[in-house]
């Protein structure tokens, strides 16, 4: 009992040291979901609930080290003592008992931040190498920014086209993996106006690094009218040409194809059409319609020199119809 008292008020002085010293780092970006809420309150416990473990351990190691340490002229043994039925009792149940609360707790916090609400609206989020595409598909169009009304529940169907991706936008919390051949469910209701960044964070190949989309989050007012413009560019999609270029976005082009004649992991779609390509065989060939359509729907079959095979996908011609091809092609021939 005489070290027991100081012992244990200074863990408790060390706790909430070391748990302000903790919230003061700002560890977290500021949150801007309801989720995300629930998701700080059950950090801010952990967070807490590590201070006291490392102060538990630093108090009683610590004070160990200075009031036991061995004095001039203090030649004796220590004392000697064997077990206590007692000790091993509360630390056997106490931290039994944490981990069964924080199971718990983690369980109603996963069910809070998953539930289905009434009013939400969905949001197919499609993810391929290496970009994000979203489809409206209570308004009918498709943008490569995120736009969310402030308030509003949103469920979003996540999608992959290749590989595993991920969706997560860190002020929002939460995130889930967009799995290939499944549709995977994330709700947000986002709570406060601003730009993010939604980011891949599952390693999904050389470019990984470059996968982000902005969100915006904006008033009712603002988002409806952005829905109204966004409806209205839709509706004048009426050529080719057009529509060729909605398709570079959808599909996922853009993250391999440059329009501005720079290379990333395929040729540049500026200048193409027309234009000797050198193969990997020591050929060259001119891009033409018969070429491009190829390049789309047999990727491997003519392979330009300096690029590699087997990135891009090889399942384009079931993915897209003839039309959508020509209207890429299309596309492609304006791109001077």
């Amino acid at each position: 009992m005489k070290h027991f008292l100081p012992v244990t008020a200074l863990v408790v002085i060390s706790t909430f040291l070391v748990a302000a010293g903790i919230d003061s780092l700002h560890l977290m970006p500021q949150n801007a979901s309801v989720q995300g809420e629930t998701v700080d309150w059950l950090f801010g416990l952990h967070f807490k609930l590590i201070a006291f473990l490392f102060s538990l351990v630093i108090v009683i190691m610590v004070y160990a080290v200075v009031v036991f340490r061995r004095r001039a002229g203090d030649d004796g043994e220590g004392m000697h003592f064997h077990g206590s039925g007692t000790l091993e009792f509360i630390w056997t149940v106490v931290p039994a008992i944490i981990v069964v609360f924080f199971g718990y707790i983690g369980t109603t916090t996963l069910i809070t931040v998953t539930a289905a609400q009434p009013d939400e609206v969905a949001i197919e989020a499609v993810s391929r190498q290496w970009v994000w595409n979203f489809n409206y598909p209570d308004d009918g169009f498709s943008s490569e920014e995120l736009y969310l009304p402030v308030g509003q529940p949103i469920r979003f169907d996540l999608k992959a086209m290749d590989v595993l991706h991920a969706f997560w936008v860190p002020e929002f919390r939460v995130k889930a993996d967009a799995v290939p051949g499944r549709t995977n469910v994330l709700r947000i209701t986002p709570n406060r106006i601003g730009e993010y960044k939604l980011v891949c964070a599952e390693l999904c190949g050389t470019r990984h690094a470059y996968m982000m989309a902005p969100v915006k989050v904006v008033s009712r007012e603002a988002y409806s009218a952005w829905v109204a413009q966004k409806v209205a560019e839709e509706a004048a999609k009426n050529t080719p040409e057009a529509r060729g270029a909605a398709l570079y976005i959808s599909q996922g082009c853009k993250g391999c194809h440059s329009l501005d004649g720079s290379k990333i992991v395929g040729p540049t779609w500026k200048g193409l059409y027309g234009s000797p390509q050198e193969l990997t065989d020591g050929t060259t060939v001119i891009a033409d319609d018969e070429y491009l359509y190829n390049s789309i729907v047999k990727p491997n079959l003519q392979v330009v020199a300096g690029y590699p095979a087997n990135v891009m996908p090889q399942n384009y011609g079931e993915l897209l119809t003839d039309d959508n091809i020509n209207n890429i092609i299309a596309y492609i021939k304006t791109l001077k």
